[in-house]
């Protein structure tokens, strides 16, 4: 079971990159994220009604709060990170948040081991490689790479505050319900402020309704991938459950090469590689 959860994880993660990422190439990241999580959050809504859950409430929801708060921070930087492309890159870069739990387990006594420390060492090079030439001279490349770090942070943070936030499967129903509604409101409130500093909220022409299927999708697809790695991770180990979830950028690399037709340097994809690979150690550490 932590296998199957875990593998659909990475490919519910990895078409909602894509997903999102190539729905900001058109439309404000912001209103992307906006959108695609309150259709999450609808949805959400009656499968707790009909499910219950709101006989879960507890203090333990305080967890899915934080998460809805730091959530639509790292989705907009990912977005945005996406839409400025390469996606073969960014989308293995993500990956580093695994970190954010090492870093939690260091501070409540743990020790990391000789893979882990190596699996840190192998990430940060990839990070370095992975901006290939192009970094010089060409500051877009060089958000991207930050835009990608800040958002791996941020997911890092997230998947460990949502493991928290429940124990049954109608809490964690709950749970994401509570951190997509924080999401929507957070990111709402962000989006008045970017309009009010005279951003854009719709692309020319209006809201693009043509794109409202992609735009559930990728909300879906998103609070489903959180669903199912939570599920995983409370039905076996974390570091097989962790693993196989961190798989999802070969999900993303393969759709943008396959429909966008993109090519990396090789010094580029070096890189994306030895981050997955530091990913994988830090995670079998």
């Amino acid at each position: 079971m932590t296998a199957l959860f875990a593998l659909a994880t990475s490919l519910l993660w990895g078409l909602a990159d894509f997903g999102g990422g190539l729905l900001t190439r058109r439309t404000p990241a912001l209103t992307v994220v906006v959108v695609s999580q309150a259709i999450a959050a609808a949805v959400l809504g009656v499968i707790v009604v009909a499910t219950g859950g709101w006989s879960e409430a507890g203090d333990q929801l305080w967890f899915a709060v934080a998460a809805g708060v730091v959530g639509p921070v790292a989705l907009l930087c990912f977005y945005k990170a996406l839409a400025l492309g390469p996606m073969g890159v960014v989308s293995p870069l993500g990956t580093v948040g695994v970190a954010v739990p090492v870093g939690v387990g260091l501070f409540v006594g743990e020790r990391p081991g000789l893979m882990q420390v190596a699996g840190i060492a192998v990430a940060v090079l990839g990070v370095v490689l992975a901006g290939g030439p192009q970094l010089r001279g060409a500051p877009v490349q060089r958000q991207a790479i930050l835009l990608t770090l800040v958002a791996a942070f941020g997911f890092g943070t997230v998947f460990a505050l949502i493991a928290e936030a429940s124990t049954t499967i109608t809490g964690l129903f709950l749970a994401l319900f509570v951190q997509r509604v924080v999401n929507v409101a957070a990111g709402g409130l962000a989006l008045y402020v970017s309009v009010r500093r005279g951003g854009t909220a719709l692309p020319d022409g209006g809201f693009p309704w043509r794109t409202l299927p992609a735009l559930a999708f990728v909300g879906l697809a998103d609070v489903a991938a959180n669903g199912t790695y939570v599920v995983a991770a409370h039905h076996g180990p974390v570091t097989v459950a962790a693993v196989l979830a961190s798989l999802y950028p070969v999900v993303t690399a393969l759709a943008a090469r396959g429909i966008l037709r993109e090519r990396l340097q090789a010094v580029q994809a070096a890189g994306a590689g030895l981050a997955l690979v530091g990913t994988v150690l830090l995670a079998t550490g």
